[in-house]
């Protein structure tokens, strides 16, 4: 109130004011040690590092959406930076190197080259395999499947069994076909080739192998596949290959294809038998997740895909001017129209 132009502080003002002033310390009181506690535990931010031979794909988008889903946010709690070798194995090398000095928190090596140089390169740090190529004991990965040991675990793929049944249905879905042509990685395991001639003999094809270590190749191997007058190619896929550009290359050559993985299928190859690409790197982000959670690498099974599925792309087939027996068709877990 005022008294001759002067402000006087009444009784009840002052004690309003006390009231405020020691509420105002409470909060303090309560808020301090919160941002003390804060500061002194940071959110952990773990690195992840992914060895791949290859060129990008969207897969690892597929990876990084699976560890989201599991908590793992990009720039928050988590680092993932890839390291693609463009098919130079020695840079591939000096990547597994580097993942090292950097003291990341897992590795994720794509292929089984990449495996040995992460393997090669520690013997600590865990490492989650994706291996589309290789017997991880035959190799010497692990010891076992079920207690693979050391630093590493993660999916195989047999795919020596998956090329001969491959082939086989490509003869269903083209009837008297003759010449196939294989292409192929050669960097890739040797044991693929000799599985897949022995396949091709006992269903009577005729077998032209053509190599590309890198999709700049293609174009070459689709032509020495075309002058071999086959009917058909077979890929055996390497992380190396550009799914878009082989499809491409298919359609402007008219080259019936078939492969693998359906993600291929999907992106306009004629057939596929398989294993879905994409959710082996959704199994591949799981074995992450449990590392991350404290799980020691060789007491996690290493695993092998148990489904499987039969696609046919129709579209690809009208282009090409082919029918796919209804027989056939009816046996595919999915059909492309």
């Amino acid at each position: 109130m005022l008294e001759d132009g002067v402000a006087v502080e009444t009784p009840s003002a002052s004690g309003a004011r006390r009231r405020i002033l020691r509420l105002g310390t409470v909060v303090l009181v309560l808020v301090a040690p919160l941002s003390v506690a804060e500061s002194q535990h940071p959110t952990k931010v773990f690195r992840i590092v992914e060895l791949n031979p290859g060129v990008p794909q969207d897969q690892q988008k597929v990876f990084r959406e699976a560890l989201r889903a599991r908590g793992y946010v990009q720039g928050q709690n988590i680092l993932i930076e890839d390291r693609f070798a463009g098919g130079s194995e020695d840079r591939l090398r000096e990547y597994a190197a580097e993942a090292v000095r950097l003291k990341v928190d897992v590795i994720v090596a794509v292929s089984s080259s990449a495996i040995r140089a992460a393997t090669n390169a520690t013997k600590t740090i865990p490492v989650v395999g994706l291996d589309l190529e290789s017997d991880p004991v035959a190799s010497g990965f692990i010891a076992s499947f079920a207690r693979p040991g050391g630093n590493l675990t993660g999916i195989f793929v047999d795919l020596p069994e998956l090329t001969g049944k491959a082939l086989e249905l490509l003869k269903e879905a083209i009837p008297g076909i003759i010449r196939v042509a294989l292409l192929r990685d050669p960097a890739l395991n040797p044991a693929l080739l000799p599985a897949a001639e022995s396949s091709a003999r006992s269903l009577s094809l005729q077998l032209q192998t053509v190599e590309a270590r890198r999709s700049s190749e293609f174009e070459g191997a689709f032509r020495a596949a075309v002058r071999g007058r086959n009917g058909a190619l077979m890929v055996i896929p390497s992380p190396r290959f550009d799914r878009k550009l082989l499809v491409a290359l298919a359609a402007k050559h008219r080259m019936p294809t078939t492969t693998i993985f359906p993600e291929y299928t999907d992106a306009g190859l004629l057939m596929s038998y398989g294993p879905n690409l994409y959710g082996l790197f959704s199994q591949a982000a799981t074995y992450v997740d449990q590392v991350l959670k404290g799980a020691k690498p060789g007491d996690l099974p290493v695993q092998r895909p148990v489904r499987f599925e039969t696609v046919f792309n129709l579209k690809t087939g009208r282009a090409l001017g082919l029918t796919i027996p209804p027989a056939l068709l009816l046996r595919a877990d999915r059909v492309i129209d």
